[in-house]
């Protein structure tokens, strides 16, 4: 679908984003900090870049997340739901929030992650989004998810 501008609109509840088309990438920027850094960067400074990303047109998501002591594990085993308190597994640095951004290129996804205002008390991970492959889902395969 097609926005203002030649903008392409995704519609991910709860939001509709658009991007350029022109740009050739998505990257999810992982943040990840240790439990005695969570509260080390305001949540003004971490809005604040949101915003002057969002304001460059790179910024496609962002969202803090709450410690990882709230999580819930769901596994789903011969049909059975599984239902475990707390992470997947124990690590020193903790999921702490994400920014999806729009870049040119893999460069360009680690200069916008490099001036994440966390990046100073943790880490950031960078990874490409990928597209589906639902050439697959003819056969039942889940399209090599």
């Amino acid at each position: 679908m097609r926005g203002v501008g030649g903008r392409r609109r995704v519609f991910v509840f709860p939001f509709v984003l658009e991007f350029s088309p022109s740009l050739a990438m998505k990257y999810l920027c992982l943040v990840y900090l240790s439990k005695e850094h969570w509260h080390s960067c305001p949540d003004p400074t971490c809005a604040a870049y949101g915003q002057s990303l969002q304001q460059s047109g790179r910024l496609l998501a962002a969202e803090p997340l709450h410690a990882v002591e709230t999580a819930t594990t769901v596994r789903v085993r011969q049909g059975e739901v599984l239902l475990q308190d707390g992470p997947f597994a124990e690590t020193k640095e903790q999921l702490a929030g994400f920014y999806l951004v729009d870049a040119h290129d893999l460069n360009e996804a680690i200069r916008i992650a490099s001036k994440i205002p966390p990046a100073k008390f943790g880490s950031i991970e960078v990874r490409p989004v990928r597209t589906l492959d639902l050439g697959g889902a003819e056969r039942g395969d889940g399209g090599g998810a």
